[in-house]
């Protein structure tokens, strides 16, 4: 019989170069968490070995077997403890090869689910395998559970693969120094899919301690970022952080948890974020990654969004003219301003006023472009105009109990302008990672969101992943919390950073917060074509597409 509420517990501690050493580090940590009697508890990324080999026979030697002492020892203390235990480690496979691997023991002691790491990240492509099976959701009597590790969770794929099969709980194993993994990475897979996640990080060097100055010097960073970045965490389905460890030092974090509350899919509009879902349109996410000679954009734009008072934004037909009237001011003010692109909310005018609101803004607008959202034969659409014309046209993609009248489109159509290739992305769209992905995959630059934020987690950290995952600018307007999400132009590890030094931080955007009326920053649109995040390491095109079957079909 499954359990309703349950503990869960992240533990996080440091790894050296000695196997032995380590399986009684995790061996003492177990211990030290099952003091809290969890139900299930996770460990970090390569328990058994530092992530750093001096070739491949190195890394195969100190790579462990399914049966031998290292994992016999973990499943000892599971059955001892009589908890579920999740680890990663690296794992000797056929031919001299070894893949980087979760595994799950049940309180029994016995392995319950094995599955390899998706993504590799810099220098583990050189030596580890990757995962050429689909990862299997794991039935337990504490839910259904899905595994993955770091890498696997810093672009959306892997994880929605394991969440569109409706796991309760995800389980994250992490070897990183990057406090974007976090702040970021790791919270927004439990909110996008409101699922529970599970994360635990390193602490201490990774690399061995003697190389950590030379290893610095190669990566162009501080030596003191060459350690794990701590902050293991659980993540509740609506992305509230529940438990959190500190940056640096041992640690065990536990919470417990309601484990039917990961069943809930719907937004607060009534909307299910899965039975929504399009998965025919989002067949280019699991095709083999072509390599297109991109187009580059301009280096930096002037950008702003218009946030209309509330007042205005009533639900109230007769306001309608005094919205269009607010935002015709904004616009002559951006103009006057040399703003490029201006973003409004979605039908932020009153869908009676269409063909008003375009006008009157038209009249005041000189080289900029305008976009927002209108009605066109029963369908929610996004526009983009200049002072003459139409020159984008949107329609909503997903079902949406917003706006539930509307038809929905069936592609995500693209504009090439001066200085960048542009997408829109309106309303409920918003929510799937799909969609954006979609803009990527043909080549966006900068992303236009006309919409109406509803969920503190959009705005936390859910446009932020956005923009960082695709490696595209947003702009993102809705009655409040608007914001404009310009990536950065320094972001591959292992070159040298011009414009900022490295703080811990690989791939976030610089958000500037819209208030009433007129907002402007500068974006990066070029900035853009680069999404090599480390040695062979591409956030778009190293997409496990293969694997992508859960997620296209």
């Amino acid at each position: 019989m499954k359990k309703t509420k349950i503990r869960a517990a992240a533990v996080q501690f440091a790894v050296i170069a000695d196997v032995s050493a380590n399986l009684l580090t995790c061996l003492r940590m177990i211990d030290e968490a099952a003091k809290h009697k969890p139900d299930v508890m996770v460990l970090p990324e390569f328990v058994n070995h530092i992530a750093w080999y001096e070739n491949a026979e190195h890394c195969y030697r100190v790579a462990v077997s399914l049966d031998d002492e290292f994992i016999q020892g973990i499943a000892n203390k599971a059955k001892e403890h009589n908890c579920y235990i999740k680890i990663n480690v690296t794992l000797k496979r056929e031919n001299g090869k070894v893949s980087g691997t979760n595994i799950l023991f049940d309180q029994a002691g016995d392995i319950v689910g094995v599955n390899d790491k998706q993504i590799l990240m810099g220098n583990e492509n050189n030596f580890l395998e990757k995962a050429t099976e689909i990862a299997p959701i794991l039935s337990t009597d504490i839910g259904d559970v899905g595994m993955y590790a770091c890498m696997d969770g810093v672009i959306p794929e892997v994880a929605r693969a394991l969440a569109v099969r409706r796991p309760q709980i995800l389980l994250n194993s992490l070897n990183s120094f990057a406090h974007d993994e976090a702040s970021l990475h790791i919270p927004v897979r439990a909110a996008e899919n409101k699922v529970y996640v599970v994360a635990a990080n390193k602490v201490g060097s990774l690399v061995p301690e003697e190389m950590r100055e030379a290893v610095a010097a190669k990566l162009k960073i501080d030596p003191s970022f060459l350690e794990g970045a701590g902050e293991s965490q659980i993540v509740a389905p609506d992305g509230k952080v529940l438990a959190k460890a500190p940056k640096k030092g041992e640690a065990v974090v536990f919470a417990d948890i309601e484990v039917d509350f990961a069943d809930n899919k719907l937004r607060p509009d009534g909307t299910d974020i899965f039975t929504s879902r399009r998965p025919e349109l989002y067949k280019p996410i699991g095709n083999a990654p072509k390599d297109n000679k991109k187009k580059v954009g301009a280096e930096n734009l002037l950008v702003g969004v218009i946030q209309v008072s509330g007042a205005v934004l009533s639900e109230s037909k007769g306001q309608g003219k005094e919205a269009i009237d607010e935002a015709k001011k904004y616009v002559a003010e951006a103009e006057s301003n040399q703003v490029k692109l201006i973003v409004l909310p979605e039908l932020f005018h009153l869908k009676e006023n269409d063909n008003e609101m375009i006008r009157a803004l038209q009249s005041v607008m000189k080289d900029s472009l305008v976009v927002t959202s209108i009605v066109e034969d029963n369908q929610h659409v996004g526009v983009m105009f200049n002072k003459n014309q139409i020159l984008l046209k949107q329609p909503q993609l997903h079902y949406s109990e917003r706006h539930a009248w509307s038809k929905l489109g069936n592609e995500l159509n693209i504009f090439d302008t001066e200085w960048g290739r542009v997408a829109i992305i309106v309303g409920n769209d918003s929510i799937y990672p799909e969609t954006f992905r979609l803009a990527a995959l043909q080549d966006a630059e900068v992303v236009c969101v006309p919409t109406m934020i509803l969920e503190t987690w959009e705005t936390e950290f859910g446009f932020k992943e956005r923009a960082a995952e695709n490696r595209m600018n947003l702009i993102v307007a809705s009655k409040k919390d608007s914001g404009i999400y310009a990536i950065t132009e320094d972001f591959t590890l292992w070159t040298e950073w011009k414009n900022r030094p490295f703080d811990g931080n690989i791939n976030v955007p610089v958000v500037t917060m819209a208030h009433d009326g007129l907002t402007t920053a500068v974006i990066h649109p070029a900035a853009s074509v680069n999404k090599m995040v480390s040695h062979r390491t591409d956030v778009l095109n190293g997409r496990p597409w293969e694997l992508a079957s859960p997620i296209v079909s």
